[in-house]
């Protein structure tokens, strides 16, 4: 058997079993250990797999971080949309709020109808969807652009965002756990938190999905929140531990 068909078959395996050992291809090869540990290097190589000690794991690098903000418009769940539903409702006239970047938050202000209210945000996608709304004064945050996710950070938006006191923020998050919560990209992560520093009321939007998982950057305690607007309670354990920070949540 060529390299190729081993390292295809490796693959296959490891996406059925997670893990595989050098004994195990071997065994299932009839190859040498240097042959396998060769086999590994290369597929380690075309980052198919993590080699570790005596073997291999599939990576488990959340999608997630490779979609950018087109890519992930394009699958907004049913869920999202009724989370940014229940968002836009809370919003009251005259109300000075943050709408963050996400994809979540922009199923909010897609569907924000007040007479009036103000809006920051760090988001093109955000003040490109509250242009279209007569009353909403726009405020968008200045600094760095990221081009693949569509947000404005920076320590020049920090300081500008600074300067405001908002009613609510709303913010998205990548997961939300015991630990507080956390995003992919620490530069959106800094931006979000001193989003909630400005706001009197802290409401994160996050489906069902985001419960219980730990992305790289935590920005936020969970002491920090004051509701979480989610598609379904969460399991009881969570509950529990929103509970004991006085978060309220709120599901449709």
């Amino acid at each position: 058997m060529y390299q190729e068909e081993r390292m295809l078959k490796i693959v296959e395996y490891l996406q059925l079993h997670k893990r595989i050992s050098v004994d195990d291809i071997c065994e299932f090869f009839n190859v040498s250990r240097d042959t396998a540990r060769r086999d590994l290097v290369k597929l380690e190589e075309h980052q198919k797999i993590i080699r570790t000690r005596g073997g291999a794991l599939l990576p488990t690098l959340d999608h997630e971080l490779t979609r950018n903000y087109k890519e992930r418009l394009l699958t907004v769940s049913a869920e999202k949309q009724v989370i940014g539903q229940i968002a836009a409702n809370m919003v009251r006239d005259g109300d000075r709020i943050i709408l963050d970047s996400s994809t979540t938050v922009q199923a909010c202000a897609e569907r924000l109808h007040v007479p009036e209210c103000s809006v920051i945000t760090n988001s093109i996608n955000q003040a490109d969807v509250l242009s279209e709304k007569e009353g909403v004064s726009i405020h968008l945050l200045g600094g760095h652009l990221q081009k693949e996710h569509r947000f404005v950070y920076g320590s020049s938006a920090i300081a500008s965002l600074s300067r405001y006191f908002v009613d609510k923020a709303f913010v998205g998050i990548g997961g939300i756990s015991l630990h507080g919560l956390s995003i992919n990209h620490e530069e959106d992560g800094m931006l979000k938190h001193q989003m909630m520093k400005q706001a009197d009321q802290v409401i994160i939007l996050a489906d069902h999905s985001k419960f219980g998982k730990n992305l790289p950057y935590r920005f936020a305690d969970l002491s920090e929140v004051d509701i979480v607007i989610t598609d379904r309670l969460p399991d009881p354990a969570m509950l529990d531990v929103f509970r004991r920070h006085d978060v309220e949540v709120i599901v449709p």
